[in-house]
């Protein structure tokens, strides 16, 4: 019988994504910038009028957006914006004074440490370092033997005379790696991938969709590139064809920015000058989150488990309280459950006495069945249906009762939806988790007149901001605990990955998306330790909870509990013993959250973040540096073995202080209540004793791991300020000086020996 594939079961979602027209036999549309003309030449840039090969008259303007970084766009008129601007705005160009030089023929614009050599007839760009090395080229495109062109260059396609998008092509080397686009669960080298930028709500960890897509990449060559869009652009990474990255943004413009390297870090520091900085959590945050899990809740069981919590000696800062806070059916009404919670105002008081904070969960959509959703669509407060009609969605895949999506562009919309958040802040609760957001329709219309497609993307980001906007008031902090995210959304900390399986391969994925993630600009990200759907055997349990242990942000929380108590004793130990070493780290671990939101850079660092000339660096998306001195790499097998890539240089094994030389893969078999840990040779690493929650002004003890070549410094930030420490060997003596508020209580040496220390 002919050969039939399997039926494979496909999401089909209210939110899908529209499909791009497909060029039918023997049609046009595609026309491409062939030559230009200098306009103008100003302080920061140029602009062109150009020509197509459609006979088309199009404006493109190059101009300097910063010191290293150099914006282009291409558009029918001078004037034209993103569609994405009538809500949000998402990148924020800086002024720099560009150095231009022209001539007939060739046009070169200087922005410090990049520059643009641009081409005329025939029109070509190619970037540009400081040391002339060439890091990005258009193609132009070469006809096939059909006389065709296969990819898309500088340029736009029509269909029956509208545009329906501009594209850029790229030539890119045979060794060119490329990381980015968000949260990405795929292998962290994007290269021979197609990445949509469109939210999802994408069932865990084990596909291409993406709960938050980053419009930005990072090549191996020492450049970035973002394109400044809120439509479901398309990035095809040499996936069509091995020779060229293609990039088709559906929108009424071309907006992109090329940021300079030379590394990883550099780039990252641009992208934060053109989007913003992150934002630092509360210092608590960085404690262990504990969540009732995905079932019914009340407040007998919540004091319960709080009380178990503290009697175990478990260090848990944060309670989650999930859906069931407030009435089934009625999510996400943003009303207390009467019956399961009669007094939430002393439930809160009585737990913020035991040193706990609460998190509540919520998300923009409201239930048909609530009391509050038929004023709300009176007032006109949900996103609507072309004939005018409130778009009552099936958010929910069919599991829940199908909800309105909250207007966010509607001005009376918002300000009703802070009114129902500020009085459970004032009430004590100390932040959100912000839920969902990924189920904008299409074909749905806003107050402000947008389609759905346009807003899909951007809604995450008017919802994130009113909560962390309305939490800053009442609380002093604008943290979230959010699910979906786009360009821009490293202001809204913390971002955690969503509905992920509890298996090993979707831990591995895990990482992979917190890796990606991290390589787009967003360092504070978590997970749910053990996974989110199912029940996790008792040994992944350890080795998730191993791996939250040192993430970011750790949370515990899944569809079944996911409190340690529940598993058998060993698991329990387990999952404690993770907890106790994070809590012993935090002085290291929120040093490392500080400069993250200081410079942009990764707290879970892809190894190419540091050995960028390292190949291997920019493959190995298993393991990660933790700040910059730890090594941590995850079991994802059953089988309980893995093999390890250590870096070049020397590194010393947390457990047992044997030294190893790095530049290597090394197979291991760790006992189950070990996660491979690796300390850099010389790294100073500051701990304190372990409490119950993370204390504001811990005592340190210094741990140096090899007797350090000439000097080794680090800095211990703090709430107090900064800490600089330096260690050097003199002698047989190992000197240990601080400059700062912090005083080093004790020092201890592993991986070498030394007479005496002396601080």
């Amino acid at each position: 019988m002919p050969y039939r594939p399997p039926l494979v079961a496909r999401e089909y979602f209210v939110a899908d994504p529209p499909e791009l027209p497909v060029r039918e036999r023997g049609e046009g549309g595609l026309s491409a910038l062939i030559r230009a003309e200098v306009v103008t030449v100003d302080w920061a840039g140029v602009t062109f009028k150009g020509a197509t090969s459609a006979d088309e008259s199009l404006v493109v303007r190059i101009c300097a957006a910063g010191e290293g970084v150099i914006r282009v766009r291409l558009m029918q008129d001078a004037d034209a914006r993103t569609r994405s601007a009538r809500a949000i705005s998402m990148v924020t160009p800086g002024k720099y004074h560009a150095v231009v030089t022209a001539d007939e023929s060739r046009v070169v614009l200087n922005a410090g440490g990049l520059r643009v050599e641009i081409q005329l007839n025939p029109w070509n760009m190619r970037f540009v370092d400081e040391s002339g090395r060439v890091l990005v080229e258009q193609d132009p495109g070469r006809p096939d033997i059909s006389g065709r062109l296969r990819t898309l260059p500088f340029g736009r396609s029509t269909v029956d005379g509208t545009t329906v998008a501009y594209h850029e092509t790229f030539l890119v080397p045979a060794d060119e790696a490329f990381c980015g686009f968000g949260e990405s669960f795929t292998p962290v080298n994007k290269r021979g991938q197609r990445p949509l930028m469109w939210n999802f709500d994408a069932f865990g960890a084990e596909s291409q969709r993406a709960y938050k897509n980053v419009p930005f990449y990072l090549s191996s060559r020492g450049y970035g590139l973002v394109v400044d869009s809120g439509m479901p652009v398309e990035f095809d990474m040499c996936q069509s064809t091995h020779s060229d990255v293609q990039i088709v943004v559906p929108d009424d413009l071309i907006d992109y920015y090329v940021l300079a390297g030379p590394g990883p870090e550099q780039v990252l520091a641009r992208f934060g000058g053109l989007t913003g900085k992150p934002v630092l959590p509360p210092k608590w945050a960085f404690g262990a989150w504990i969540s009732s899990g995905f079932f019914r809740d009340s407040q007998e069981r919540v004091l319960e488990r709080a009380r178990t919590i503290r009697t175990k000696g478990i260090p848990c800062d944060v309670l989650h309280l999930d859906t069931f806070w407030q009435t089934d059916g009625h999510w996400s009404d943003l009303r207390w459950d009467p019956e399961a919670f009669p007094d939430p105002a002393g439930m809160l008081a009585e737990l913020a006495e035991q040193g706990f904070r609460v998190c509540l969960w919520m998300n923009p959509y409201i239930s048909h069945l609530s009391p509050a959703f038929a004023d709300a669509a009176d007032a006109g407060y949900f996103l609507k249906k072309r004939d005018g009609e409130v778009y009552v969605a099936d958010v929910w895949h069919g599991s829940y009762p199908a909800s309105g999506i909250v207007d966010f562009t509607n001005p009376d919309a918002a300000a009703w939806f802070r009114g129902l958040l500020k009085p459970l802040l004032v009430q004590g609760v100390a932040v959100f988790k912000t839920d969902f957001a990924e189920g904008v329709p299409a074909d749905s219309i806003a107050f402000n007149g947008m389609t759905g497609v346009e807003l899909h993307n951007v809604y995450t980001l008017l919802f994130n901001d009113l909560v962390a906007d309305v939490t800053r008031e009442v609380a002093g902090h604008g943290m979230v605990w959010a699910r979906s995210s786009y360009l821009g959304g490293q202001r809204h900390s913390a971002q955690w990955s969503g509905d992920v399986d509890a298996t090993y391969p979707a831990m591995g994925s895990t990482i992979r998306g917190g890796l990606s993630h991290g390589l787009s600009g967003i360092p504070f990200w978590s997970h749910d330790a053990g996974g989110f759907t199912g029940t996790p055997s008792p040994e992944l349990y350890i080795r998730w909870s191993q791996f939250g242990a040192l993430s970011p942000l750790v949370r515990f929380h899944g569809t079944s509990s996911r409190e340690p108590w529940e598993f058998p004793p060993h698991a329990e130990q387990g999952a404690i013993d993770a907890l106790r070493l994070r809590y012993r780290l935090m002085p290291y671990i929120y040093s490392a959250a500080v400069v993250a939101a200081e410079t942009g850079a990764p707290m879970m660092r892809a190894l190419c973040v540091d050995y960028p000339d390292d190949p291997v660096a920019w493959q190995a998306d298993l393991e990660y540096l933790f700040g910059t001195d730890l090594l941590v790499a995850p079991m994802t097998s059953a089988d309980g073995s893995r093999s390890v890539y250590l870096p070049a240089g020397s590194w010393v094994d947390y457990w047992t202080g044997e030294v190893l030389t790095g530049g290597r893969y090394f197979p291991v078999s760790p006992h189950l209540d070990r996660i491979p840990l690796y300390v850099r040779y010389g790294a100073l690493i500051p701990t304190t004793t372990p409490g119950d929650t993370v204390a504001d002004d811990p005592d340190i003890t210094l741990v140096v791991y090899g007797l350090p070549e000439g000097t080794s410094r680090t800095e211990i930030r703090d709430l107090d300020g900064t800490t600089t420490v330096t260690a050097a060997v003199d002698g047989d003596r190992l000197v240990v000086r601080a400059d700062g508020p912090k005083r080093i209580s004790h020092v201890e040496l592993v991986g070498a020996t030394a007479e005496s220390v002396i601080l």
